[in-house]
Protein backbone atom coordinates (compact mmCIF):
# COMPACT_ATOMS: atom_id res chain seq x y z
CA UNK A 1 0.00 0.00 0.00
CA UNK A 2 1.34 3.42 -0.97
CA UNK A 3 -0.25 5.45 1.70
CA UNK A 4 1.57 5.64 5.04
CA UNK A 5 -0.68 4.60 8.30
CA UNK A 6 -0.76 7.39 11.02
CA UNK A 7 -3.49 5.74 12.79
CA UNK A 8 -5.43 2.33 13.66
CA UNK A 9 -8.95 2.07 13.95
CA UNK A 10 -10.37 -1.35 15.74
CA UNK A 11 -13.51 -2.78 15.05
CA UNK A 12 -14.67 -4.25 19.09
CA UNK A 13 -17.00 -6.83 18.71
CA UNK A 14 -15.05 -10.14 17.29
CA UNK A 15 -11.46 -7.95 17.03
CA UNK A 16 -10.87 -6.96 20.75
CA UNK A 17 -12.72 -9.29 22.52
CA UNK A 18 -14.66 -12.75 21.26
CA UNK A 19 -18.17 -11.27 21.80
CA UNK A 20 -19.61 -12.49 18.55
CA UNK A 21 -20.55 -15.70 20.40
CA UNK A 22 -22.01 -14.03 23.27
CA UNK A 23 -24.20 -11.60 20.61
CA UNK A 24 -25.24 -14.72 18.80
CA UNK A 25 -26.46 -16.39 22.04
CA UNK A 26 -28.13 -13.07 23.17
CA UNK A 27 -29.74 -12.51 20.34
CA UNK A 28 -31.00 -15.79 19.86
CA UNK A 29 -32.33 -16.28 23.32
CA UNK A 30 -33.87 -12.78 23.11
CA UNK A 31 -35.76 -13.09 19.64
CA UNK A 32 -36.59 -17.00 19.37
CA UNK A 33 -38.42 -16.13 22.86
CA UNK A 34 -40.35 -13.55 20.79
CA UNK A 35 -41.21 -16.85 18.44
CA UNK A 36 -38.51 -16.71 16.33
CA UNK A 37 -36.76 -19.82 15.62
CA UNK A 38 -33.77 -18.48 14.18
CA UNK A 39 -30.68 -20.54 13.37
CA UNK A 40 -27.16 -19.90 14.30
CA UNK A 41 -26.97 -19.20 10.52
CA UNK A 42 -29.13 -16.52 10.40
CA UNK A 43 -28.00 -14.71 12.96
CA UNK A 44 -24.86 -14.61 11.77
CA UNK A 45 -26.58 -12.20 8.47
CA UNK A 46 -26.23 -9.72 10.67
CA UNK A 47 -22.70 -9.56 12.31
CA UNK A 48 -21.47 -5.69 12.30
CA UNK A 49 -25.15 -4.43 12.39
CA UNK A 50 -26.04 -2.10 15.61
CA UNK A 51 -28.09 -3.85 17.68
CA UNK A 52 -31.46 -1.72 16.65
CA UNK A 53 -31.34 -2.20 13.08
CA UNK A 54 -30.63 -6.30 14.34
CA UNK A 55 -34.15 -5.78 15.39
CA UNK A 56 -35.72 -4.28 12.66
CA UNK A 57 -33.76 -6.65 10.36
CA UNK A 58 -35.65 -9.50 12.01
CA UNK A 59 -38.96 -7.89 12.78
CA UNK A 60 -39.49 -7.17 8.51
CA UNK A 61 -38.88 -10.55 8.20
CA UNK A 62 -40.82 -12.62 10.90
CA UNK A 63 -43.38 -9.68 12.82
CA UNK A 64 -44.04 -10.24 16.14
CA UNK A 65 -46.72 -8.97 18.28
CA UNK A 66 -46.39 -5.77 20.47
CA UNK A 67 -42.88 -4.64 18.78
CA UNK A 68 -40.89 -2.63 20.65
CA UNK A 69 -37.28 -2.67 19.32
CA UNK A 70 -35.68 -0.68 22.05
CA UNK A 71 -36.71 -2.70 24.64
CA UNK A 72 -35.65 -5.77 22.69
CA UNK A 73 -32.56 -4.28 22.06
CA UNK A 74 -31.73 -3.76 25.66
CA UNK A 75 -32.75 -6.81 26.57
CA UNK A 76 -30.07 -8.61 24.23
CA UNK A 77 -27.62 -5.79 24.83
CA UNK A 78 -28.15 -7.03 29.03
CA UNK A 79 -27.35 -9.80 28.09
CA UNK A 80 -24.57 -9.84 25.99
CA UNK A 81 -23.14 -7.67 29.43
CA UNK A 82 -23.49 -10.09 31.55
CA UNK A 83 -21.38 -12.47 29.73
CA UNK A 84 -18.94 -9.91 28.64
CA UNK A 85 -18.36 -9.71 32.61
CA UNK A 86 -18.28 -13.05 33.48
CA UNK A 87 -16.15 -14.49 30.85
CA UNK A 88 -15.14 -11.76 28.57
CA UNK A 89 -11.10 -12.57 27.00
CA UNK A 90 -8.99 -10.57 24.83
CA UNK A 91 -9.08 -11.79 21.37
CA UNK A 92 -5.47 -13.55 20.30
CA UNK A 93 -2.59 -11.08 19.69
CA UNK A 94 -4.73 -8.14 20.62
CA UNK A 95 -2.30 -6.50 23.82
CA UNK A 96 0.33 -7.17 21.38
CA UNK A 97 -1.31 -5.06 18.68
CA UNK A 98 -2.34 -2.39 20.68
CA UNK A 99 1.80 -2.51 22.21
CA UNK A 100 3.11 -2.52 18.45
CA UNK A 101 0.67 0.80 17.53
CA UNK A 102 2.02 2.41 20.76
CA UNK A 103 5.48 1.53 19.72
CA UNK A 104 5.14 2.70 16.43
CA UNK A 105 3.54 5.57 17.61
CA UNK A 106 0.52 5.18 15.47
CA UNK A 107 -2.74 6.86 17.02
CA UNK A 108 -5.41 4.25 18.40
CA UNK A 109 -9.02 4.53 17.69
CA UNK A 110 -12.41 2.51 18.76
CA UNK A 111 -15.31 2.40 15.77
CA UNK A 112 -17.85 0.05 16.66
CA UNK A 113 -21.57 -0.70 16.34
CA UNK A 114 -22.23 -1.15 19.82
CA UNK A 115 -23.19 0.95 22.02
CA UNK A 116 -21.18 2.81 25.05
CA UNK A 117 -22.48 0.87 27.33
CA UNK A 118 -21.16 -2.63 25.86
CA UNK A 119 -17.63 -0.37 25.24
CA UNK A 120 -17.52 0.38 28.73
CA UNK A 121 -17.65 -3.30 29.65
CA UNK A 122 -15.86 -4.56 26.99
CA UNK A 123 -12.86 -1.62 28.11
CA UNK A 124 -13.08 -2.20 31.70
CA UNK A 125 -12.73 -6.34 31.59
CA UNK A 126 -10.26 -6.41 29.59
CA UNK A 127 -8.10 -3.42 31.16
CA UNK A 128 -7.48 -2.03 27.29
CA UNK A 129 -8.89 1.67 27.85
CA UNK A 130 -5.61 3.37 28.37
CA UNK A 131 -4.69 2.78 24.69
CA UNK A 132 -7.16 4.90 23.21
CA UNK A 133 -7.11 8.15 21.94
CA UNK A 134 -10.45 8.48 20.16
CA UNK A 135 -13.92 5.96 21.25
CA UNK A 136 -16.86 6.27 18.76
CA UNK A 137 -20.14 4.16 18.71
CA UNK A 138 -22.73 4.28 15.90
CA UNK A 139 -25.18 3.93 18.89
CA UNK A 140 -26.47 7.35 18.31
CA UNK A 141 -26.43 7.80 13.99
CA UNK A 142 -28.71 8.33 11.56
CA UNK A 143 -26.81 5.08 10.29
CA UNK A 144 -24.71 2.09 11.39
CA UNK A 145 -22.16 0.31 9.50
CA UNK A 146 -22.24 -0.50 6.75
CA UNK A 147 -22.42 3.33 6.86
CA UNK A 148 -19.08 4.94 7.17
CA UNK A 149 -19.84 7.48 9.12
CA UNK A 150 -18.46 5.94 12.49
CA UNK A 151 -15.13 5.47 10.89
CA UNK A 152 -15.06 8.90 9.57
CA UNK A 153 -16.07 10.22 13.01
CA UNK A 154 -13.44 8.20 14.60
CA UNK A 155 -10.82 9.34 11.82
CA UNK A 156 -11.37 13.02 12.71
CA UNK A 157 -11.41 12.53 16.57
CA UNK A 158 -7.90 11.44 15.95
CA UNK A 159 -7.02 14.20 13.29
CA UNK A 160 -5.51 11.63 10.78
CA UNK A 161 -6.93 11.80 7.43
CA UNK A 162 -9.23 8.32 6.61
CA UNK A 163 -6.32 7.19 4.28
CA UNK A 164 -3.98 7.40 6.53
CA UNK A 165 -5.97 4.92 8.87
CA UNK A 166 -6.36 1.52 8.98
CA UNK A 167 -9.45 -0.33 9.91
CA UNK A 168 -9.00 -3.69 11.64
CA UNK A 169 -12.82 -5.43 11.54
CA UNK A 170 -14.27 -8.82 11.54
CA UNK A 171 -17.54 -8.42 9.47
CA UNK A 172 -18.22 -7.78 6.04
CA UNK A 173 -20.50 -4.87 7.37
CA UNK A 174 -17.70 -3.18 8.86
CA UNK A 175 -15.55 -4.06 5.55
CA UNK A 176 -18.04 -1.86 3.63
CA UNK A 177 -17.78 1.21 6.16
CA UNK A 178 -14.52 1.20 6.39
CA UNK A 179 -13.85 1.10 2.57
CA UNK A 180 -16.56 3.70 2.26
CA UNK A 181 -14.66 5.99 4.38
CA UNK A 182 -11.21 5.31 1.98
CA UNK A 183 -9.55 3.97 4.90
CA UNK A 184 -7.06 0.89 4.09
CA UNK A 185 -8.50 -2.22 5.58
CA UNK A 186 -7.58 -5.67 7.12
CA UNK A 187 -10.11 -8.23 7.85
CA UNK A 188 -9.88 -10.89 10.48
CA UNK A 189 -12.73 -12.91 9.95
CA UNK A 190 -13.87 -16.01 12.54
CA UNK A 191 -12.64 -18.83 11.33
CA UNK A 192 -15.29 -20.75 9.93
CA UNK A 193 -15.60 -18.19 7.24
CA UNK A 194 -12.01 -17.45 6.34
CA UNK A 195 -12.22 -19.07 2.96
CA UNK A 196 -15.38 -17.37 1.65
CA UNK A 197 -15.26 -15.00 -1.12
CA UNK A 198 -15.71 -11.67 -0.18
CA UNK A 199 -12.97 -10.81 2.18
CA UNK A 200 -11.92 -10.06 -0.63
CA UNK A 201 -12.36 -6.22 -0.73
CA UNK A 202 -9.99 -6.06 2.02
CA UNK A 203 -6.82 -4.94 1.69
CA UNK A 204 -5.42 -7.57 3.52
CA UNK A 205 -6.16 -10.63 5.70
CA UNK A 206 -4.64 -12.12 8.43
CA UNK A 207 -6.16 -15.08 10.49
CA UNK A 208 -5.31 -13.24 13.88
CA UNK A 209 -4.10 -10.32 15.67
CA UNK A 210 -1.11 -11.98 16.60
CA UNK A 211 -0.21 -11.46 12.82
CA UNK A 212 -1.22 -7.44 13.18
CA UNK A 213 2.19 -6.29 14.37
CA UNK A 214 4.35 -7.41 11.72
CA UNK A 215 1.82 -5.80 9.26
CA UNK A 216 1.96 -2.55 10.88
CA UNK A 217 5.54 -2.51 11.16
CA UNK A 218 5.24 -2.80 7.12
CA UNK A 219 2.33 -0.23 6.41
CA UNK A 220 3.64 2.39 8.82
CA UNK A 221 7.41 2.60 7.63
Amino acid sequence: MSTQIKAVIFDMDGILIDSEPAWQLAEQTVLNSLGLNLTLEQVEQTTGLRIDQVVSYWYQRFPWPHYDNMDTANKIVNEVIAQISATGEPMLGVIDSLEACKRLGLKIGLATSSSSRIINAVLDKLAIGHYFEALESAENLAYGKPHPEVYLNCANALDIAPSQCLAIEDSFNGLIAARAATMQTVAIPAPHTVNQAKWVIAHHQLADASQLPDLLQTVSA
